[in-house]
């Protein structure tokens, strides 16, 4: 997870990148931890969908969801690697 911005980021579109001092209160919020164990959400498109890493993989794929299902069997692959998936932002 450190790769990413840590004062956030907000694009035009509207997708958001927590910054590093709210991501804890975004994931206690949700209860990222409750349902969705093992990831960590990093962000949100501004209209209810979030974006998760897994957080036992430094190269993380880069997953979406809904922020009412956070069954990791319900997500989204957005990206291969966080890396990529910031360049595309």
């Amino acid at each position: 997870m450190s790769l990413l911005p840590p004062g956030g980021l907000l694009t035009d579109a509207g997708i958001a990148v927590h910054p590093a001092a709210e991501r804890p209160e975004r994931n206690e919020t949700y209860e990222v931890a409750r349902y969705a164990p093992g990831f960590v959400l990093i962000g949100d498109d501004s209209g209810g969908r979030g974006f998760l890493l897994r957080t036992d993989d430094p190269y993380s794929p880069v997953f979406s969801t809904d922020l009412g299902d956070l069954d990791p069997a319900d997500f989204t692959l957005e990206a291969p690697d966080l890396p990529g998936w910031l360049a595309s932002l």
